[in-house]
């Protein structure tokens, strides 16, 4: 287990309240950016889903939107509606809302636990051990400093950059224009309850993904940009704990007309525990330079 140092909990920060059994969660926004961060809402939303169910069936897959820019000043209601129940499957969708305005919708799908077909991808090859990378704010100021406060020393999660690929450094792997790989993990230890480790992965998920989809472009660095996921997907495959060591590897296969692509796989141990895949808006604005 990672040591615990004094930082903020993990089960603190994706803390939902039950106001209606099965039905209606409330949680206070815990974020110090101007605006809820959307991996909060996305594990807050999928804890809430895991709430009206029992507890045998797993989210296997979350498909989400992004509809309003999160308030930090007001707290988030989550209504859960089960839509679909099944021997094996159940479907919830998920509405959050801030002040009565819908801010953020999902769909989530929970299966049983069965045997089956198995096989998955390689994992990449990454010669750097996470103590032997840097913390991914330090190696990337000029490229992830919107995002200073997600992953600075009091963040919840220790990200550490493993290598990046943008115009100025060549060829991306799998012929793709740029990819991002950091090794990350919660700062402080997760329940053995699976529905933590996913939690963990949806919140982790969002902090450098939508990023990935910039880095081909050098003419973007210095300039301000408004960027904003708008869906997010994820399928989880297999069991893992977001509390020790996972290996994020991202790549974006398009961005056009001010929105980017980008998808991720989240490995642990050589086993493909996660995959997923967002759009987001990376408009440049620099018109916004010395504001």
């Amino acid at each position: 287990m990672p040591p615990i140092p004094a930082v903020p909990l993990f089960l603190d920060t994706v803390q939902i309240e039950e106001i209606e059994e099965g039905r209606l969660y409330r949680s206070d926004v815990q974020t110090r950016l101007q605006r809820a961060f959307g991996g909060e809402v996305l594990a807050e939303s999928l804890l809430a889903a895991y709430e009206a169910l029992p507890d045998e069936r797993m989210a296997h897959s979350l498909h989400a939107y992004f509809l309003r820019p999160g308030r930090i000043d007001s707290p988030v209601v989550y209504d859960v509606a089960r839509i679909r129940d099944s021997r094996s499957f159940s479907s919830c969708h998920v509405t959050a809302r801030q002040a009565g305005l819908d801010i953020f919708q999902m769909t989530t799908s929970f299966h049983i636990s069965e045997t089956g077909v198995s096989h998955q991808d390689a994992a990449p090859q990454v010669d750097r051990l996470p103590e032997d990378c840097p913390p991914l704010l330090n190696a990337m100021t000029d490229r992830v400093k919107d995002a200073a406060s997600l992953l600075d020393d009091n963040s919840i999660l220790d990200v550490r950059l493993v290598d990046y690929a943008d115009a100025g450094q060549g060829q991306a792997p799998l012929n793709h224009s740029t990819h991002l790989r950091v090794w990350v993990r919660t700062r402080t230890a997760l329940p053995d309850k699976q529905r933590w480790h996913q939690a963990a992965l949806a919140y982790l998920s969002d902090i450098t993904l939508l990023a990935a989809s910039t880095f081909s472009h050098d003419d973007l660095v210095g300039v301000p940009i408004q960027m904003a996921s708008i869906d997010h997907s994820m399928w989880f495959h297999r069991a893992c704990r977001a509390d020790q060591w996972l290996l994020y590897d991202q790549v974006s296969p398009s961005a056009s007309n001010a929105l980017g692509m980008s998808m991720g796989r989240i490995f642990q141990d050589g086993e493909l525990v996660a995959t997923c895949a967002q759009e987001g808006l990376i408009r440049a604005r620099p018109d916004l330079l010395g504001a």
